[in-house]
């Protein structure tokens, strides 16, 4: 049994509440988002390997499939 991947996410910022629906890369990991409504700039939270998985209504693609997304980048704040 197949079963179908989102491929795009409505993001909601946490801190005005703005929501956008966009696509999500399917090779890589959105670290980064930043919020058309207030410009606070989004990160995941620990634990979560990109914005999707942390303020979206769908976790990236390798997440739905049960597969490593992408490892977190060196410098984190």
């Amino acid at each position: 049994m197949t079963t179908s991947v989102v491929l795009e996410s409505r993001i909601q910022c946490p801190h005005c509440g703005h929501e956008k629906t966009e696509s999500m890369p399917t090779d890589s990991c959105q670290y980064f988002y930043e919020c058309e409504g207030c410009g606070q700039l989004l990160k995941p939270h620990p634990g979560d390997c990109c914005v999707f998985c942390s303020y979206g209504s769908h976790p990236c693609p390798p997440i739905q499939q049960d597969q490593d997304c992408c490892s977190s980048p060196g410098t984190q704040d």
